[in-house]
């Protein structure tokens, strides 16, 4: 037994070794980037919880393209019990979860006067293809005893078709006022159990042209003021009511703008739109898209035009990117859930935050092939901890981060969620390129980091260099549960701050900069 410690021992030390020796060769290579960090003021600012991730509603025989990924991970058969998925939503202390998805504007509450509860089946002529279902409250009961025990912030997404009609004649939009007496009847048995929501968010891509069914703006603008009279009805203090959000859809300039300036001021506290900008699921291509800088930097308009409709027309208001799972039709099978999908999704996540967006929520937790965590094994796919670094990192102030010439290098920039100082993301999307990155403070341009100052750094890189592979490693060490089913800790390396970040190919790095002095985060 002492023998066999000694040698796990010296296998430690060797190991860490071999990683210091790594990392100074490759700095010796590296093309050296100087990466200017503003620390004076901030340009934008999200929410604390920025990072929110999904639970959907697809049942069991959700199928595209000759697959169904999303098994036993729907919100009316996932295993709530199962203590991988309790520990990967304790993690983050607290996780932002959205309860919401294509099927919501097809669920009823069995609760009040709502007696039938049916259940999904696949219709043809139905939304998506199925029938309508319904949340029993049971099963409401054993999804909030999960939130109890975990502690997520939850928004909840209501059905926003209830009372409308769809008239003959093949449009897919559909008039009238939404009823809003199901979702009175499930709020208030809500609050009579004592269950916690932070936010309730009404309809899902329902906006604009719709996806399989639309609302008209000045239409939808109208039942969000009822949405919010009923919420100041139930929750009569204003220090513990939920916030509203909406529409839950792809933008459209003219629609957003519309919706806006017909609810009004104070109703939306949320913007949500949607982002899937990868395209489809299918797509042979979508390895290459996730490694094209000049492709991910296309959405970015989308995120720049948003935030101008909030400034012009919704100021008491903030954008939230309500769902996003890169690719759609439950992502890419090969791309989704490996360590490439983290070259969109980081990046998504250092861009949003940039365009003044409060919250990101990732499709999905758990489900199709974009879930954080495994369908079947509930295990952390790599964007998982990708997401759970952020969350403990990223601070809310957002810093103005330039460097030049190498498009293939992203980084980004917040105030340290922990410490004084910065928090730096940095991405190298190259296949070949090494490089050595030295942050410098542009409040104080000749002011360099004393030898002797440490910095903490964790690096992300895919196990046996394969992109798609869907073990990740920080570090040099594979990130695997413990055998508790725990959440590894995600240790780092410290560093001597005065040296340049080594930053191999195909790789992420978190850097925490306690000694940055940056008078916005003080």
């Amino acid at each position: 037994m002492g023998c066999s410690r000694a040698v796990f021992l010296l296998g430690c030390v060797l190991l860490t070794r071999w990683l210091c020796l790594s990392l100074a060769a490759a700095a010796a290579a590296a093309e050296q980037v100087k990466v200017k960090v503003k620390g004076v003021t901030s340009i934008a600012k999200t929410d604390g919880n920025f990072i929110c991730a999904t639970l959907d509603w697809w049942p069991e025989d959700k199928c595209d393209y000759n697959q169904c990924p999303w098994g036993k991970a729907g919100i009316l058969n996932l295993d709530l019990k199962n203590k991988i998925l309790a520990n990967a939503i304790k993690a983050f202390n607290p996780l932002r979860i959205r309860i919401g998805g294509s099927l919501e504007d097809q669920v009823v509450y069995k609760v009040g006067t709502m007696k039938i509860c049916p259940r999904f089946q696949k219709r043809k002529g139905g939304l998506f293809g199925f029938s309508r279902g319904c949340l029993p409250m049971k099963r409401w009961d054993e999804l909030n005893a999960l939130f109890n025990k975990t502690g997520p912030l939850v928004t909840f997404s209501l059905n926003a078709l209830i009372g409308r009609q769809n008239p003959v004649g093949g449009d897919i939009l559909w008039v009238g006022d939404w009823n809003a007496q199901n979702a009175r009847d499930f709020i208030n048995y809500t609050i009579s159990k004592g269950y916690k929501i932070d936010s309730w968010e009404l309809g899902n891509e329902l906006c604009a042209n719709g996806v399989s069914a639309r609302v008209e703006a000045s239409q939808y603008g109208k039942d969000m003021i009822v949405l919010k009279e009923l919420v100041k009805e139930l929750y009569p203090d204003p220090s513990t009511r939920p916030k509203v959000l909406g529409p839950g859809g792809f933008y459209d300039e003219e629609w957003f703008n519309e919706f806006l300036q017909t609810s009004g001021a104070g109703v939306v506290d949320g913007l949500t739109h949607h982002i899937y900008n990868l395209g489809a699921g299918v797509d042979k291509n979508l390895i290459n898209k996730v490694q094209d800088p000049y492709y991910l930097d296309r959405i970015a308009q989308t995120y720049k035009d948003i935030s101008r409709s909030v400034d012009l027309f919704g100021p008491w208001s903030g954008a939230w990117v309500g769902e996003a799972g890169g690719a759609y039709n439950s992502g890419g099978k090969y791309v989704s859930r490996t360590f490439a999908d983290g070259f969109w999704y980081l990046d998504q996540l250092g861009m949003t935050s940039t365009f003044n967006h409060k919250v990101f929520c990732r499709q999905a937790l758990i489900g199709g092939n974009y879930g954080l965590l495994n369908t079947t094994t509930f295990i952390p796919n790599p964007d998982y901890y990708g997401a759970l670094l952020w969350h403990r990192l990223m601070g809310k102030n957002v810093l103005a981060t330039t460097h030049e010439g190498f498009p293939y290098l992203r980084v980004y920039s917040h105030c340290s969620k922990t410490s004084s100082g910065i928090a730096v993301l940095i991405i190298n999307i190259s296949n070949s390129t090494r490089f050595g990155v030295s942050i410098v403070n542009d409040y104080n341009m000749g002011g360099k980091f004393e030898v002797g100052q440490q910095r903490e750094e964790y690096h992300l890189t895919p196990k046996d260099g394969n992109i798609q592979s869907d073990v990740l490693l920080l570090n040099g060490t594979p990130l695997k549960l413990t055998e508790a089913s725990d959440i590894p800790a995600l240790e780092p390396q410290i560093v001597d701050a005065s040296k340049p970040i080594t930053v191999v190919p195909h790789s992420f790095v978190f850097v925490n900069l306690r000694g940055f002095n940056a008078p916005v985060c003080a």
